[in-house]
């Protein structure tokens, strides 16, 4: 289960919205298994990632690290109830040119639970917390953050706050909606996680929330297995169900325009979070001097959907940004 920033948007002209009323996932057919994976999949997790943790406001965040400390520094943050595991297929192919870490945000994947509450800016400590323990800040180019969906909105508020510490954000299918058109806000339930007798079966449970397909089943079945842990009672999901009670994400719209950063928007051609209207906004509201990004035939789990077209992207825009000065926004 993962990014259900809303359950029910208002439609946007132009784009089709798809209702998915009982969608069970593929995963439930395969009783277990797991599915027929390409070559370059199975070499890229077998890239063996260190596995550490920091300490932040008296929780233990754990992030995975690939590369060479010594090179510039790159946090990948994942979206709402999803973990580090959503890079692992990711983040080997930047590891080459980057010091890449992928955190789990408290309350989420194998970070600790908080029993005082969540709020935005405890998040974007976490980054930084990560970044700084990932040693990211003692290269003498700063650290970008690339961040999808929920983690895009943490990254907003870390941009605004602490934008002077970073090279650059990179925020992908985070939708800025303009007044009218509101995004909605995480799920807000406190009933505790259903456990489940068996792996197998708590695997057929797990879907995309933004409903989606997914043809990579692959790659689902690969988070779906890192968002579980099992218990002495069965098998539960990893995220906190009671992390949106009484939160707050705030203005970011305010925050996006706040970026003290350079900025990038990635998009799905297919997202029905971020269509092409919201990119435009998001663009506007930047002063059209930050890119926006179309990743094609990709939804909003673009790392999902289109993982290699997703890396060649980035790349691009990263070594870009390694030889150009960014523009003046005004």
């Amino acid at each position: 289960m993962t990014d259900d920033i809303s359950r029910a948007l208002p439609p946007v002209p132009g784009v089709k919205k798809v209702d998915f009323p009982d969608l069970e996932t593929p995963l439930a057919a395969l009783a277990g298994a797991p599915p027929p994976a390409p070559a370059w999949f199975a070499e890229t997790v077998a890239v063996e990632p260190e596995s550490r943790f920091v300490e932040v406001d008296g929780a233990h965040i754990h992030y995975l690290r690939w590369g060479d400390k010594t090179r510039p520094g790159l946090l990948l943050v994942h979206g709402n109830a999803a973990h580090a595991y959503w890079w692992s297929f990711i983040a080997p192919f930047l590891a080459r040119d980057y010091n890449v870490a992928a955190m789990d945000l408290s309350g989420m994947g194998d970070s600790d639970w908080r029993r005082g509450g969540y709020t935005m800016e405890q998040f974007a400590r976490e980054e930084l917390a990560v970044c700084e323990h990932a040693c990211m800040f003692a290269s003498p180019e700063p650290p970008i953050i690339v961040a999808h969906s929920f983690g895009g909105f943490v990254t907003l508020l870390t941009g605004a706050l602490y934008g002077d510490r970073l090279s650059g954000t990179v925020i992908v299918d985070s939708p800025v909606n303009p007044p009218g058109r509101s995004g909605g806000r995480p799920p807000h339930s406190n009933r505790p996680h259903k456990l489940y007798p068996t792996l197998a079966t708590a695997l057929a449970r797990f879907r995309l929330l933004p409903p989606q397909t997914c043809d990579n089943l692959f790659l689902l079945d690969w988070v779906a297995r890192h968002s579980l842990k099992e218990t002495e009672s069965g098998f539960s999901w990893k995220f906190d169900p009671a992390i949106w009670r009484d939160f707050s994400i705030g203005d970011i719209a305010a925050r996006l325009k706040a970026t003290k950063c350079r900025i990038a928007v990635f998009r799905g051609e297919h997202s029905i979070l971020l269509p092409p209207q919201i990119g435009e906004y998001m663009f506007n509201l930047l002063g059209r001097a930050a890119p926006v990004v179309e990743i094609p035939q990709a939804q909003h789990h673009v790392m999902l959907d289109q993982p290699l077209a997703f890396v060649a992207a980035l790349r691009a825009l990263l070594a870009d940004w390694e030889h150009s000065l960014p523009r003046r926004r005004v």
